[in-house]
């Protein structure tokens, strides 16, 4: 095992499994994290051909979203030099199969996190939602496009506009899960799929990756200047303040 404090990387035969290693705060994703992320992304690319398998380094937890202490920081600056766009795409973008094995709730940015891989394998506790309208900003690091792509219009607006949490069982159904298993077997449920696509060819794998992308719409472009100015309104400082103090009286 290698890695940051944040993240932490595990090398086996046909697969790299990523670690998110932050569970004091329930894995949320600082501007720290997810350097380290995209650093160790482009470190097991450069090793070679093998499925990327993300994951928590803690039972019951996947990445619960975005640190709104980090969040309510930034402005038109920082929507304009995307982290976490970068980071997704770069995820989205890994030139082999990836998947997301989720043991717990992927809010947010965890939720983004997610959609960019190609796969994910969750457990009963696996529960999808996008939050960011509460706080006064929206899912501008790919939430819009790749939750409506992979889900649908209609999945789409529930999370985004009403703010439903989507438990395991309906995201299996709706298509945000592509397995669902016993949180006890999710390492071996995730081993036999891996071990799937191992079978295939790497090199036809990465053409087909290609190929696919190829048909996905993409929003991003729109969500960066949005996300700009959401940043920088009064709603939005207003409710990620009330959303830390929230936080802080518990």
């Amino acid at each position: 095992m290698s890695g940051t404090g944040t993240v932490q990387v595990t090398r086996r035969e046909n697969a790299t499994w990523i670690g998110v290693h932050r569970p004091e705060k329930r894995n949320a994703l600082d501007l720290a994290a997810s350097r380290a992320l995209r650093q160790a992304f482009e470190e097991v690319q450069a090793a070679g051909p093998t499925v990327l398998v993300l994951h928590s380094t803690t039972p019951g937890i996947f990445v619960s979203g975005t640190d709104v202490g980090d969040l309510a920081k930034r402005g038109v600056e920082e929507a304009l030099d995307p982290v976490n766009v970068r980071l997704f795409e770069q995820l989205a973008s890994f030139r082999w199969p990836t998947v997301a094995a989720i043991d717990g709730p992927a809010f947010g940015g965890g939720l983004e996190l997610a959609l960019a891989c190609d796969l994910r394998v969750g457990s009963p506790a696996a529960r999808f939602a996008l939050p960011e309208p509460s706080l006064g900003i929206m899912a501008g690091a790919g939430g819009n496009h790749r939750v409506s792509n992979l889900a649908g219009l209609a999945v789409a607006r529930r999370l985004i506009y009403v703010g439903d949490v989507i438990e395991a069982e309906a995201a299996l159904a709706g298509g945000l899960l592509d397995r669902l298993t016993p949180a006890a077997e999710l390492d071996a449920t995730v081993d036999a799929v891996v071990a799937s696509i191992a079978r295939r060819s790497w090199r036809a794998l990465e053409l087909s990756k290609l190929a696919l992308r190829l048909g996905q719409r993409d929003t991003t472009v729109f969500d960066l200047v949005a996300q700009g100015l959401l940043y920088e309104s009064d709603d939005a400082a207003t409710r990620m303040n009330a959303f830390i103090e929230r936080r802080r009286a518990k």
